[in-house]
Formats: C-alpha cells, sequence, structure tokens
C-alpha cells in the first residue's frame, strides 16, 4: 500500500520531539564553568524564583530527574501512614509506571473507573465508608491528571469541586501534569489561567512536565501548599531523584518559563491535533467525533490499514480490542507534517 511521502516527524507521542533551541541554549550556558552541586547553583535559585512568580505565590519547587520519580515524590511527601491514593483507572501512576508507587511508597492505589479519564466529587464521597475503619485503608491523597491521559481537561471549577470535597474528608490533592502546558493553553493560555486550576482552586502538590514540552529530562515538583514540603529535601533524596547537577535541570526550566514559552509550545502541540482533526474527521471509520481537547486523538483505525499505517509513520495502539490508536502532535510538528499524515490516512482509507 503506497501512502506517498513520509512526515519528518511522528506522530507517536509528545515524548518523540526534540528539544526546543532556547532549552539547548540554556543547557549550553550552564555548563559553563563549575557550580556548586544539588542545587546550591544560582540557575537552581533563579528557576526557584521564577516559579514563585509564576504561581504569585511563595511555592516551593523541587526538580527530579523524570516523571515517574517526581509522581513517587510528589506523593511520599503528602501520604500519612497507612493512607491509600485515589485516582482513575487511567491515571499514569496506575498503569504506566510499572507499580512504582505501590513498590516505593507501600501505599495502596484505589482507582476510580472513569470513562472520560476524570474524577468527579461523587466518586470521593462514595468512598467515605472506608474512613474510620482499621480494617481499611483510608484515602488520603486525591491524585488527578491535567490533561488527563484520554486527552480531556478539568476546568477550574471542577478542580475546585474535587478539592474541596478532598479537603473536606482530610484529604489532600496531588495533580499529575505531565502535560500541563497542553492544558494551559487550551483553558486560556496565560499565567492566570494555570493559577485558575491549580493554586487558586486548592491543588497542594504539582507534577509540573516540562519533557513533553520542549525539555530533554527533569520534571519539576512543585508544592503551592508548602506544609507538604517540610522534608521534601530528604524525601527526594530517599526516592532517589537527588540530581547531582541540578543546574542542567533548572536550566531547562528557566528557558521554559522565560515569556512563557512552555505556553506556547502547548498551544502548537495543540493546534496541531486540532488541524489534523479537520483534515480527517470526514472520515467515518476513524470515529473522530469531537474536536481534541489538547494535544492527542484516539480515532478507530482497523487492519489492514492500521499496520500500513504504523509501518509508514509509527503511531502506537491504545485500545488493540477496540482497534483504538493513538495520535499525538508534539510542540514542533509542521503543518506540513500534519497534511502529509492527513493524506496517508486518507489514501489508507481510500475505497
Amino acid at each position: 500500500m503506497h501512502l506517498g511521502p513520509v512526515p519528518s516527524r511522528w506522530l507517536a507521542s509528545d515524548n518523540a520531539a526534540g528539544a526546543h533551541p532556547l532549552v539547548l541554549e540554556a543547557l549550553i550556558g550552564a555548563n559553563a564553568g563549575h557550580a556548586l552541586a544539588y542545587g546550591a547553583d544560582p540557575i537552581t535559585s533563579r528557576t526557584e524564583e521564577a516559579f514563585r512568580a509564576l504561581f504569585d505565590a511563595d511555592v516551593v519547587t523541587r526538580f527530579v530527574y523524570g516523571g515517574t520519580g517526581a509522581n513517587v515524590f510528589a506523593l511520599a511527601c503528602m501520604l500519612q501512614k497507612a493512607d491509600a491514593i485515589v485516582c482513575s483507572n487511567w491515571a499514569h501512576i496506575a498503569v504506566d509506571e510499572a507499580g512504582a508507587p505501590e513498590r516505593f511508597l507501600g501505599a495502596k492505589l484505589i482507582t476510580i473507573p472513569s470513562r472520560d479519564g476524570k474524577i468527579r466529587p461523587d466518586d470521593l464521597l462514595a468512598l467515605e465508608h472506608l474512613r474510620g475503619s482499621q480494617h481499611h485503608a483510608p484515602p488520603g491523597v486525591l491524585s488527578i491528571t491535567q490533561a488527563t491521559e484520554l486527552g480531556t481537561l478539568y476546568t477550574p471549577l471542577e478542580v475546585r469541586a474535587l478539592c474541596d470535597t478532598a479537603h473536606a474528608m482530610g484529604m489532600s490533592v496531588h495533580m499529575d501534569g505531565a502535560r500541563i502546558a497542553n492544558a494551559t493553553a487550551a483553558l486560556g493560555g496565560s499565567r492566570s489561567t494555570l493559577r485558575s486550576f491549580t493554586i487558586d482552586a486548592g491543588v497542594d502538590v504539582l507534577t509540573f512536565g516540562g519533557t513533553k514540552a520542549g525539555a530533554i529530562f527533569g520534571e519539576a515538583v512543585v508544592f503551592l501548599s508548602p506544609i507538604f514540603a517540610e522534608r521534601s529535601l530528604n524525601i527526594r533524596k530517599q526516592t532517589t531523584q537527588l540530581h547531582s547537577k541540578m543546574r542542567f535541570i533548572s536550566a531547562q526550566y528557566e528557558a521554559l518559563l522565560t515569556n512563557d514559552l512552555f505556553i506556547e509550545l502547548g498551544r502548537k502541540a495543540n493546534a496541531g491535533a486540532q488541524i489534523l482533526f479537520e483534515l480527517v474527521c470526514d472520515i467515518e471509520s476513524l470515529q473522530l467525533h469531537e474536536p481534541p481537547q489538547v494535544n492527542s486523538l484516539f480515532p478507530i483505525v482497523t487492519q489492514p490499514q492500521r499496520a500500513a499505517l504504523q509501518e509508514w509513520s509509527f503511531f502506537w495502539d491504545w485500545d488493540p480490542a477496540r482497534d483504538q490508536v493513538r495520535w499525538m502532535t508534539a510542540w514542533d510538528v509542521s503543518d506540513s507534517d500534519i497534511a502529509t499524515f492527513a493524506d496517508g490516512v486518507r489514501l489508507a482509507h481510500a475505497k
């Protein structure tokens, strides 16, 4: 099956993209000379201050190696002994982290079935019976994802309702923001947008992802409620997330936060998915009925079209039992990449 020229960039994942040039410049700058290790360097200090400015609050930011480690570290700072973590059944901590939270935290995950990756206040209230009994692990931390693994978004009001309910139940709230840039861009595209569904909505601790938005490695954990940061320096070391040459992580974030570059890159990735949707949504078999909220589409692609397309320009299966796949656009995708991919999809589905 001839599908024409191959797109220069895959639609497999935003993890497949390289680093933004300004991030590379920042890394080169950080490489000049010597600096004290473990965060005692001027770049890390400046970036911590940049996060305080971003949230307009005295937040505490800790830099770590990667996404799974960031989530484990954040949750370790929040959990009390015997607590359980409540999350969606689609949550990355439940599905794609190889049991790391359970192994390293010794905490039970209570997964909430969800058709769209989101949790509602009623889902939390239904767990009230687990509290106060010595036979159950009480819900202690709610972990939500923004944007979710299914490409859906919580509105600021939805996050506020969840936080209010969780706090009333004696729980704290963690947000996995692996794609925080995409969510911020989609919900309004400003710093006030970001604050509206995080610190202003009552989120206590945020995993602030940069790798999917132009960085090479390293994530940030932002303690919006500083009380959870009290033992964070020790816990970061215990969870093997303390990088000695920390300036190489913080320098990337300094670049991403400067002039809100991370929001602009999220906007570019989202726009690519929107363009792709518009180019192929008329192909009925794909079952793309709603425009994407962020940078991912989940079409139905049956065989032999799926195998031919994946060999031509790779993308991942999502739910093979339903013939569902995932197409995900990154910050560096071009209009020509999208058009070329759409042409290949159309050729594969031609009668």
